[in-house]
């Protein structure tokens, strides 16, 4: 089932009713040119199931305990947002699956040699999607990084991962001058920030569903980052949030500023269509079974990492 997405950019009050969100909007309550027929259609309901991301970017937005408490039981990632409206907070629940402990246990046992498998078999496919999403939007040249993902050895030793990197960031924004990609650079380094923020809520939505500690990761291992494990799986998935952004830039948007429809964009980006084990899937879907697959690994099923190919 395709999980919605929710963007709050007003004031807003969030409850709960017979496993409904209940979203109230005070600006519309409190002013008396309203008429009430239209106050009282201001209040609607969603059905609590159906939400898998909720985005908070109002410092005036109340939400209930209740509320938080009902959209983490149905696994819903709830990401709050910086006077910049940048993603600066991500709540997920903290049980996700039903023999977490055991699942818990075979990620936590995972052998080196595995995981460096794994390492190889990310970088190989992002470095093929990144490929894919040059040529296509660019028509770069591109054979050289397929040569570079069939070279990736386990563990990628030879960092070919930051070779791709360079000569795809070099490309794909050619007609911006001085484009490199930067977390605090000059756009369209702001559209990409959000929109794996984005992406990574989704991610660690779906590690923390398949029973998995989004921190312990098999490649990141920064000391002070708890969602390493979604860094690595969520590699393959950024070149679908790069071509969301040439396409965006492509359109003439204004991209100096996130404005309102650029966010509504990236915020398609779960709804993504993607192609992944030879079927079409949105993108929130693929990645459940993305980190399904991942567990199969980790517990000897599987030898190979489900990832969408671009």
């Amino acid at each position: 089932m395709i999980k919605c997405t929710l963007y709050f950019g007003n004031p807003a009050y969030l409850s709960t009713c017979n496993n409904q969100l209940m979203i109230k909007l005070p600006e519309v309550e409190m002013n008396d040119t309203v008429p009430e027929s239209f106050k009282k259609q201001a209040v609607v309901s969603r059905p609590i199931e159906d939400i898998g991301v909720v985005v908070l970017d109002n410092k005036q937005i109340t939400i209930t305990s209740g509320a938080l408490e009902a959209l983490l039981e149905n696994n819903c990632a709830v990401i709050s947002c910086d006077s910049r409206s940048m993603p600066v907070g991500l709540m997920l629940p903290l049980c996700g699956n039903t023999t977490q402990n055991e699942r818990f246990r075979d990620q936590l046992d995972a052998s080196l040699p595995l995981k460096k498998q794994l390492w190889q078999q990310t970088i190989k496919m992002k470095i093929e999607n990144q490929a894919s999403v040059l040529s296509d939007s660019t028509g770069a040249e591109v054979r050289n990084m397929r040569v570079w993902a069939n070279d990736v050895k386990s563990g990628d030793p030879d960092n070919l991962e930051a070779r791709a990197a360079a000569y795809y960031w070099k490309n794909l924004f050619y007609r911006i001058k001085d484009f490199t990609r930067e977390r605090d650079g000059i756009p369209p380094n702001n559209l990409l920030n959000y929109g794996y923020a984005i992406l990574r809520a989704v991610v660690a939505r779906g590690l923390v569903s398949s029973g998995m500690l989004p921190t312990l990761g098999i490649h990141h291992h920064n000391r002070y980052n708890a969602y390493c494990l979604a860094d690595d799986i969520m590699e393959p998935y950024r070149p679908y949030v790069d071509e969301l952004v040439v396409d965006i830039i492509k359109n003439g948007e204004d991209i100096t500023e996130l404005s309102r429809d650029i966010k509504a964009k990236l915020l398609n980006i779960p709804v993504l269509d993607v192609n992944i084990n030879g079927k079409r899937s949105p993108l929130m879907i693929a990645v459940g079974q993305t980190t399904a697959s991942l567990y199969k690994c980790f517990s000897g099923g599987l030898r190979r990492i489900s990832y969408p190919e671009r």
